[in-house]
C-alpha cells in the first residue's frame, strides 16, 4: 500500500552499495517479534581510522649487538627482512642482552632503516648507522655558551618528549620569565642545555665528563651535582642580569690563530690549537680583524651585544659575588 514512486525512500529487494558520501551513513533496524516484542536501533557509520604514520617523523634507532663483529652483522641480516614489522625498535632496546660490539640503525621510514641494515651487513658506512664497542669509549657532554641559541629551540623536543617539557619548564619557571638580549639568552641555553643532558640520560646515555664554556660552565656544574637546579638558575638569573644591564658596546671576533700568537690581545676563549676568541673594544676588534684577514687568516665576528669575557664585565662581578656567595656547593 506504498506509493514507493513519491519521495526518496525505496525498498531494497537485494543489496546494494552504500558509498562513503559527505555525510554519515545511518540505517534504521526494526525486529518486530512474533509475540508482539517490537525493537528499533538506529545505526551510524564509524569513522575513519585514522592510519598511523609509517614514514617521516622523528629517527627511530634499531639497536644491535653481537659476541664479535660476524655476530653483529648477522643480526642485521635478519632484521632486514622485518622492516616493515612494528615493535622492533622497542624489542631490540628492551628485550635483548647488550653485547660487547654494537651498532644503532636510525632511520625515519623503511627505506633508512632498509639501507642501514644493508650497509652494516656489508660492511660500509653509512651515515644512518653508528658503531661503538662497550668498554672502549667513554662520554663527555660539552656545554656551549651564547652564540649557539636559536628562535624556538626546545620547542619540538618539549612536544615530543615529556622528560624534556618538565625539565625545560622547571628550570624557566625558577629563572624567571622575561629578559632581553643576552639575559633570555643564558636563561634560554642553560634551560635547554640541562633539559637535553636529562633527555640523554633518561634513554640511558650518561657522561663521564663535563666540561662547558660561558653559561655552559653552569649547566656542567649542575649535572656534576655542585649546585642544585634551584640554586644553578639563581645564578643564571643573576648573571644574565647583571649582564645585560652592563653599557651596550665592545665586539667579539673568533681568530684562526693559536693562543700564543695573540698573547698580546685580550684573549676571551680558546676553542682549539689554531682557535681563539678575542674580545674588547670596537675599534680594537676591527683592527684585529683587518690584520688577521690581511695574513690570510679565517676571522669571523661574533653576534653578541658586549665585549664578554674581557675587563668590559668587571662592573657586574661585585654584586654578582654575592649571589654567588649565597648559593650552596657540593
Amino acid at each position: 500500500h506504498v506509493d514507493w514512486s513519491a519521495g526518496a525512500v525505496r525498498l531494497l529487494t537485494e543489496p546494494v552499495p552504500w558509498e562513503r558520501g559527505e555525510r554519515p551513513r545511518r540505517a534504521g533496524v526494526s525486529s518486530f517479534g512474533v509475540s508482539g516484542t517490537n525493537a528499533h536501533v538506529v545505526i551510524e557509520e564509524s569513522p575513519l581510522p585514522v592510519p598511523e604514520p609509517e614514514d617521516g617523523g622523528l629517527p627511530v634507532p634499531w639497536l644491535l649487538s653481537g659476541h664479535s663483529e660476524a655476530a653483529l652483522r648477522a643480526q642485521a641480516a635478519r632484521l632486514l627482512p622485518h622492516v616493515a614489522d612494528r615493535g622492533v625498535a622497542y624489542t631490540l632496546a628492551t628485550g635483548r642482552a647488550a653485547l660487547p660490539e654494537r651498532a644503532a640503525v636510525l632511520g625515519r621510514d623503511r627505506d633508512e632503516l632498509r639501507e642501514g641494515l644493508a650497509a652494516l651487513v656489508a660492511g660500509r658506512a653509512s651515515p644512518g648507522v653508528l658503531r661503538g664497542t662497550a668498554g672502549r669509549h667513554r662520554t663527555a657532554f660539552l656545554f656551549t655558551g651564547q652564540g649557539a641559541q636559536r628562535a624556538g629551540m626546545g620547542r619540538e623536543l618539549a612536544a615530543a618528549f615529556p622528560v624534556f617539557a618538565e625539565v625545560w619548564d622547571q628550570a624557566l619557571t625558577l629563572m624567571g620569565a622575561g629578559g632581553e638580549g643576552t639575559e633570555a639568552a643564558q636563561k634560554g641555553l642553560f634551560a635547554f642545555e640541562v633539559a637535553m643532558c636529562r633527555l640523554w640520560e633518561s634513554w640511558g646515555v650518561r657522561p663521564d665528563f663535563l666540561l662547558g664554556h660561558s653559561i655552559g660552565e653552569l649547566a656542567a656544574a649542575h649535572v656534576a651535582g655542585v649546585m642544585s637546579l634551584a640554586d644553578a638558575c639563581r645564578l643564571v638569573a643573576a648573571r644574565g642580569r647583571l649582564m645585560q644591564a652592563l653599557p651596550a658596546g665592545g665586539a667579539m671576533l673568533a681568530v684562526e690563530a693559536s693562543e700564543a700568537e695573540v698573547a698580546d690581545l685580550p684573549v676571551a676563549a680558546v676553542n682549539g690549537p689554531d682557535s681563539v676568541v678575542i674580545s674588547g673594544p670596537e675599534a680594537l676588534i676591527e683592527e684585529v680583524a683587518a690584520t688577521w684577514g690581511a695574513r690570510g687568516r679565517r676571522v669571523r665576528r661574533l653576534n653578541v651585544s658586549h665585549a664578554f669575557h674581557s675587563a668590559a664585565m668587571e662592573p657586574m662581578l661585585a654584586e654578582f659575588g654575592e649571589v654567588a656567595a649565597g648559593i650552596r656547593y657540593e
